[in-house]
């Protein structure tokens, strides 16, 4: 009875998508059978990973093990705390990972919040440290792992300074412990890297995250610090980069108040320096 359900879900499904397919987007059309047989192959590859999810999570917790909760997008994308409308279905918070997951908040003891050197956004919504032109155009394709596009559409991403104000807020809203700093090493072929240190609005300026309605009006403050002008990819050790990168890092790490214990230097998994 099962098997009959998920077939007839299948071809109700492909009905309607051989219909796009064939008249709109002149595709070749689904398969019925061979897309059943791709569903029937993922659910081997997922049974053996089926439970009661919180319950397994509560023993491993007695038995001391560690559990590690990973999130998706970042503080400006919650609902209730990002920068509405422009944000996502369901919190992005740390703290929310608790619920879904099925454990106790006071579980959760160390948060680690991601960072990238610079700023990037998809979509639209303010963005207080945005470039543009050839000095966005350049920081782009240098950016990320093969340049910042969309990795599904391939779209251009939005590029900007890193902005310590809205980071600040975001670690805040995240109960950050530690910072893990991203894509330092793309910066390295700049001769000064601006970094946006408060926001003017209407003439006063501020270092703490306005309501969206102030926050469309905000102008960046800027200050900018000497490059380092060279290439940072296979150094291991903190102390081993040069002195404006890590004067960069520590200046960062003052103005968002949370600690940089860990440095990313490359796109390899290997390529991070951990700081005590």
């Amino acid at each position: 009875m099962e098997e009959d359900a998920i077939r007839e879900k299948i071809h109700r499904v492909v009905t309607q998508k051989n219909v796009l397919l064939e008249h709109l987007y002149h595709k070749p059309l689904l398969d019925e059978g061979e897309l059943y047989q791709t569903l029937m192959d993922y659910k081997e590859m997922v049974a053996p990973y089926v439970c009661n999810v919180s319950l397994y999570l509560d023993q491993a917790l007695k038995e001391g093990k560690n559990i590690l909760l990973e999130g998706q997008l970042g503080t400006l994308k919650d609902p209730d705390h990002g920068i509405y409308p422009m944000v996502t279905s369901s919190s992005t918070l740390a703290a929310y990972g608790a619920i879904g997951a099925g454990i106790p908040p006071y579980a959760i003891e160390k948060v680690v919040t991601v960072c990238k050197a610079y700023s990037s956004a998809v979509g639209a919504g303010a963005f207080v440290s945005e470039i543009f032109g050839e000095e966005a155009q350049e920081l782009r394709v240098r950016g990320g792992d093969g340049g910042e596009f969309g990795a599904t559409t391939g779209r251009p991403r939005r590029m900007g300074w890193f902005d310590c104000v809205a980071s600040k807020y975001g670690c805040r809203l995240q109960g950050t412990t530690d910072v893990a700093f991203t894509v330092v090493d793309v910066l390295g072929y700049l001769d000064e890297i601006p970094v946006c240190v408060g926001y003017e609005i209407d003439g006063e300026i501020t270092t703490e995250f306005p309501v969206t309605s102030q926050l469309e009006k905000a102008k960046p403050v800027l200050k900018v610090l000497p490059g380092w002008k060279c290439d940072i990819r296979g150094i291991r050790n903190y102390e081993e980069l040069p002195e404006n990168c890590r004067n960069y890092i520590e200046f960062v790490e003052k103005q968002i108040g949370y600690p940089i214990t860990m440095v990313s230097n490359g796109p390899g998994r290997e390529d991070i320096i951990y700081r005590a």
